[in-house]
């Protein structure tokens, strides 16, 4: 019973709300920690703190389900039967596509557990612990809540648990929270209303990593109960959706296999009562529905997508699930992150304060280059003393390095640093020499509690307290003003006019800075009294600045009908207003991560219709957004770094993670991985997702277009009972051309020009909506007319068998050589297309002229393939009649951009 009630105690605790005390007496432990015996006990009640994955499918199971689908099952059966009647060649080929498409799907299977795992390699393998009084360590899977872990520099934390003692604790939470900088930690109690993660500055987790300072926690919750088991939780019960072209090739393949099928037998019925023998009507038949069935299709699906991966890692684009590129395309929604993303994760300096001038300050990232602009004209930066004064004094109370690296700059440090150290190199200082001459010889680090940093260095003999932090403690800690190389008083007119103008930043969105000194003398030893009664040099604003390329691709998605959400963990007021910036948010609204907690599902399927900014999100709310969106039949995108994205990674129809800071185990959840970490690449993947899809959709309007002309005019021949105009083997013969070289040809069209001010696709309407339905009939009518025409013309002068069905033959076949070129665009004429842009198009339709030459000229192929060498009028007579199909195709388009423009 009093183990049930312990666990009970521990588990849903709102700890961070409760006093030191109160979180030891709760936990039943003290500041000496656990006793060997009980810890054991209680590893017994809880088990072992460890991420626990669930039993997988072995890969045996996984690769045969990749069989059960119609469309495969009737290739199979149509790739036998192909055998039984001696076409070997199209029973190979089938077999062929069928194998490559079944890896192709397992290997994307088979990867979607990874996640658990790299989740896993995160955990700490051993922790440092206090039991009974003494320090020891301990394997971390050892660990019990109510343990006190003791944390270092360096040390990863290996539980969730409350800090009881910190000393200038920093803590990087990035894989969690998404908060790019390290956290200064406490052990002060917390608000209680403060619920997203990174407000909860007295807490700590699992699988995060101390960068600096000390402390002492207890533990609070270990395995499967830390936020990071809740993660691996969500992950292993998040299902992801199929994408809508699996779904939509689902339902096309079953369709068309019962229509092959039904067809078939109709109309080797119908050839059987007009007295044709019954085996060869069966051969016949089977002929039909092999023909009909579009066996390339997992094949031009799996080559357009391969070949659209190509070019998308050209743009910064690397796909780990193929079928993920096609969902791309019908992407409407795409939540993405701020920092790195749309920002260039570069905190840089815009704006300098001080007592007689404003500047204005060029340039962006952590390239040294840029221009100080004062009442609109560039200034010498070395002219200007403030100004130096306060750059050097800013480089000098600083411990962060500009370094360079194969061309590019970075720094090594905290970003806040960095901007100072980029902006005093833009100065013209040289901050590694500056640093080398006024030497450091004392510090105070930044802390939570004072909000100020402050460093000791000799200048000519003389030691100064250099002092740096929130700007209302450094003015009002200021009791004097340097002005021209020169110390005044500080009146309260100008103190006021400082906080104001700190204020006036703030609201842009700017992360403020206070900068100010005190001369020591002689002494080698900081203390309080050296941080009052200071000298005001002025203040920094300073922001991470959007990428430039983030505006343009922003555009496009408007043009596009493309959605942009941002969803950060910062802070409401800087989210905002760089949405603003990059024109994300223009009429819709922001909401906080708390305000999120007090909405109900439905209020939440209301808001987020009308919402551009969440901030101060925690991963719970990145997957109830995600599913929000999702429930209102939008196709969702979302963005993610760190660990606490995986769960709405794996959830969103596509999940895209960061290349360069993004953590293992949310590449893994991902469908595609950004190599610039750049929301630019995103749009142009999209635009490749859009080209793909289309070119499925080109391959099979072509193919279904050309077989319905086929078997309308063989369906006319057998009602008005005319000579067969096709025999078994022809049927396969063009099939193998126009299902194999033409179709996969088109599948490799390159993007049309404009495909990004066109509207997402509606997925609900299938791979063939109206407009293709449209094309497929009336291009599949015109077809049988042309060649039917041609068939009719040589019987009605006297040819007869084998003569008439070449001519029919032919005619087919040029006839939809002629509308593979109508079907390289839906909207775009064929003569305004670059001809040779497609060379597998011209390659594919030289090839099938070359063969249609062959079983119709050399005299060995004639009694294999049932065909004649034609007189020079029958081939014109049949492309004459055939390219009639490029024409019709035009003026059918020229029809079709009036009425679905």
């Amino acid at each position: 019973m009093r183990d049930t009630q312990n666990k009970n105690i521990v588990e849903g605790k709102s700890w961070h709300g409760l006093t030191i005390e109160k979180t030891l007496a709760d936990l039943n432990t003290s500041d000496k920690g656990l006793k060997e015996r009980e810890a054991k006990h209680r590893l017994g009640i809880y088990g072992p703190n460890q991420i626990t994955s669930k039993k997988k499918e072995s890969a045996l199971k996984l690769f045969s389900e990749q069989f059960f689908s119609l469309l495969i099952i009737i290739l199979i059966t149509a790739s036998i039967i192909s055998a039984l009647i001696g076409q070997m060649v199209e029973a190979i080929t089938i077999i062929v596509i069928v194998i490559l498409a079944g890896i192709l799907g397992f290997i994307q299977e088979y990867q979607a557990g990874k996640a658990i795992e790299a989740l896993k390699k995160m955990a700490a393998p051993n922790a440092t612990v206090i039991r009974d009084g003494i320090e020891k360590i301990i394997p971390a899977a050892e660990i019990v809540p109510g343990d006190l872990i003791v944390l270092q520099t360096g040390n990863k934390i290996p539980a969730d648990a409350r800090l009881i003692a910190s000393k200038n604790l920093k803590v990087n939470e990035a894989a969690l929270t998404g908060e790019s900088h390290a956290i200064l930690k406490t052990d002060k109690t917390i608000d209680e209303k403060k619920s997203s993660l990174g407000d909860l500055k007295n807490m700590v987790y699992m699988g995060t990593a101390v960068t600096y300072g000390r402390g002492i926690a207890t533990v609070v919750a270990t395995g499967m109960k830390t936020e990071f088991g809740k993660i691996a939780e969500l992950l292993q019960s998040t299902e992801k959706r199929r994408t809508p072209l699996q779904r939509n090739l689902d339902t096309l393949g079953r369709k068309l296999g019962v229509y092959s099928i039904v067809l078939a037998g109709v109309m080797s019925t119908l050839g059987i009562l007009e007295g044709y023998p019954l085996v060869e009507m069966f051969v016949w038949g089977v002929a039909i529905a092999v023909a009909v069935i579009p066996e390339a299709l997992p094949a031009v699906v799996t080559i357009s997508i391969a070949l659209g991966v190509k070019r998308m890692v050209k743009r910064r684009a690397l796909i780990r699930k193929l079928p993920a590129v096609e969902t791309l395309g019908a992407t409407n929604i795409i939540c993405t992150d701020k920092t790195g993303t749309l920002t260039q994760d570069q905190m840089t300096i815009q704006k300098i304060v001080t007592a007689e001038k404003e500047f204005d300050v060029t340039g962006a990232g952590y390239n040294p280059k840029g221009e100080f602009i004062f009442n609109g004209k560039a200034v010498n930066a070395k002219e200007e003393k403030t100004l130096n004064f306060l750059l050097t004094a800013g480089s000098l109370c600083n411990d962060t390095v500009l370094d360079r690296a194969d061309g590019h700059y970075g720094i090594i440090g905290d970003p806040t640093e960095g901007a100072i150290v980029v902006c005093a190199e833009k100065a013209g200082i040289n901050v590694r020499e500056s640093r080398k001459k006024f030497k450091r010889i004392d510090e105070i680090p930044f802390s939570s509690e004072t909000k100020k940093m402050t460093t000791l260095n000799m200048v000519e003999n003389v030691n100064f307290a250099f002092t740096k932090g929130a700007p209302e403690i450094i003015i009002n800690n200021s009791t004097k003003i340097f002005i021209d190389g020169k110390e005044r008083e500080l009146t309260d007119e100008e103190r006021e006019r400082f906080i104001a103008k700190s204020e006036e930043l703030s609201a842009k969105a700017l992360r403020v800075l206070g900068f100010a000194y005190k001369e020591t003398g002689t002494r080698n030893k900081l203390g309080e009294s050296d941080r009052e009664g200071m000298t005001l040099f002025g203040i920094v604003g300073m922001i991470d600045p959007p990428r430039p390329e983030v505006k343009e691709a922003i555009k496009t998605c408007e043009r596009a009908s493309i959605k942009p959400i941002m969803i950060t963990g910062d802070h409401k007021t800087t989210a905002v207003a760089i949405a603003k910036e990059l024109g994300i948010m223009k009429n819709g609204g922001s909401i906080t991560g708390t305000e999120l907690e007090k909405l109900n599902d439905e209020e939440l399927d209301r808001l987020v219709e009308y919402t551009d900014v969440y901030a101060r999100i925690s991963p719970s709310h990145k997957l109830k957004i995600v599913q929000a969106l999702m429930n209102k039949g939008n196709i969702v995108a979302m963005t993610g770094d760190g660990v606490n994205d995986a769960p709405a990674l794996k959830r969103a129809d596509i999940g895209i993670a960061m290349g360069i800071k993004g953590t293992e185990v949310s590449r893994e959840a991902a469908d595609m991985i950004l190599t610039d970490d750049n929301f630019a690449s995103i749009v142009a993947a999209v635009e490749e997702g859009r080209s793909i899809f289309e070119n499925i959709r080109k391959y099979l309007v072509y193919l279904l277009s050309g077989n319905l002309g086929a078997v309308l005019a063989l369906v006319a021949a057998l009602l008005f009972v005319l000579p067969l105009p096709l025999t078994a083997v022809q049927i396969l013969f063009i099939n193998f051309l126009m299902d194999g070289l033409i179709a996969i040809a088109l599948g490799l069209e390159p993007p049309e020009e404009g495909i990004m001010n066109r509207k997402p696709r509606n997925v609900k309407e299938g791979i063939l909506n109206k407009r293709a339905i449209i094309t497929i009939l009336t291009i599949g009518f015109w077809i049988s007319i042309v060649s039917g025409s041609v068939f009719l013309w040589g019987i009605k002068n006297g040819v007869t068998g084998a003569d008439a069905t070449t001519y029919f033959f032919v005619t087919l076949i040029f006839a939809r050589l002629f509308n593979g070129l109508n079907c390289r665009s839906f909207n775009i004429s064929s003569f305004k297309l670059n001809f040779f842009s497609n060379h597998f198009l011209i390659i594919g339709i030289i090839i099938s002229i070359l063969l249609t030459l062959t079983v119709t000229e050399i005299p060995l192929f004639h009694l294999a393939f049932d065909t004649i060498t034609l007189s020079l009028k029958g081939w014109i007579v049949a492309f004459l009649a055939a390219s009639t199909t490029l024409l019709f195709g035009e003026a059918l388009k020229l029809i079709m951009r009036r009425k679905f423009s």
